[in-house]
């Protein structure tokens, strides 16, 4: 924090996980340094995910050296989704920007990345020029070309932790699991405006990426609850009464297949396996169907609480907004008459 009165605009958020050790106080100074360039009053706040014994020593060196920040230490290990939560709700800044703790980025560039919000509502890093290998640069292209096909999304590096953004961004999006990686995407999801801003890549993040098999399948399992969320949270019977029907459909067809092959060629159908695939796919196909009415029922059950869209502004002549502020429900008689309009910007909205 700068160490005034006044509330801070701007509140950094700094992750601290399992991924990479770095040094927390020379990297404090850099991300400091550059962000109180830019003149606004800040405040950062490090979230240690579970117990992290070196970062928080360093840490509360700085705090007996005169610096002034936040930290906030989780029990355990809840994952960087549930940190960017934690520290969202100790942050008061009206813009939220989210730094890795670890050298990923040039922090000269984080101006750059502020800039961005003149035009958006979410100003996300990709980092250019890139370094790599070539296999690393066929993974970047693959995983982005799936959640791109996926999601009609048009983003580059989802891996990259330097993130700004308004307040309600945050304040109407549910992060939880890993699914902070798809924060743009989930952000477009509500109508926000997200742009991409080239950053330079730090001069240290030069390390291998080798990940293990089961990383990939969990990015792959949290892409498919993305896509979930994003095209049928409010309908799941699309999607699972599509999935149901071609399950009964192609059962129907196999028993329709057996039974004219039976009546027409009599054929035995005591000791074919098509029987038995037949109906596991018909009840197996029922039941899918079953699932998405039962999500129907769940998701109507609801409805009244659920709002899948956002309010940008609402424009209104002023007549209209006196006679609203006074109770009547009286309306201008010539619009016309009075051209100019007003404005206003509604208060957040729970999606």
């Amino acid at each position: 924090m700068t160490g005034q009165a006044a509330a801070p605009s701007l509140s950094v958020i700094v992750p601290v996980g399992v991924r990479r050790a770095a040094d927390m106080g020379a990297l404090y100074r850099e991300y400091r340094a550059n962000i109180a360039a830019t003149g606004a009053k800040y405040e950062f706040i490090f979230v240690l995910d579970g117990p992290r014994p070196e970062a928080r020593r360093a840490l509360e060196t700085l705090l007996r050296e005169g610096e002034d920040f936040t930290i906030v230490n989780l029990t355990r290990n809840f994952g960087e989704a549930a940190a960017l939560t934690a520290g969202f709700e100790r942050a008061s800044g009206g813009t939220i920007v989210t730094l890795p703790a670890y050298p990923q980025v040039d922090p000269a560039d984080l101006r750059k990345l502020l800039a961005g919000l003149s035009t958006a509502d979410m100003s996300i890093g990709y980092r250019w020029p890139r370094h790599g290998n070539a296999l690393d640069r066929v993974r970047r292209s693959a995983f982005h070309g799936l959640v791109n096909w996926v999601t009609g999304a048009r983003l580059r590096d989802l891996g990259c932790g330097a993130r700004a953004m308004r307040r309600q961004v945050l304040e109407e999006i549910d992060l939880y699991g890993d699914q902070h990686r798809f924060l743009p995407i989930l952000a477009m999801r509500l109508g926000f405006r997200v742009s991409e801003t080239p950053i330079r890549q730090s001069a240290q993040d030069r390390h291998a990426r080798i990940y293990r098999p089961r990383e990939y399948m969990h990015h792959l399992l949290d892409l498919f609850s993305i896509f979930f969320l994003m095209r049928f949270t409010k309908k799941p019977l699309r999607f699972f009464g599509m999935l149901g029907a071609a399950t009964f459909g192609i059962g129907a067809v196999l028993i329709a297949y057996l039974g004219l092959d039976r009546l027409l060629l009599n054929e035995p159908l005591a000791d074919r396996p098509a029987l038995l695939l037949a109906a596991l796919l018909l009840v197996l196909g029922m039941q899918i169907f079953a699932l998405g009415l039962l999500g129907e029922l769940i998701i109507f059950t609801h409805a009244r609480g659920l709002k899948d869209y956002r309010v940008e502004e609402i424009i209104q002549y002023p007549e209209a907004v006196a006679a609203s502020d006074s109770g009547s429900d009286s309306v201008p008689d010539d619009p016309a008459a009075s051209p100019e309009m007003r404005a206003t910007t509604p208060p957040a909205v729970t999606a």
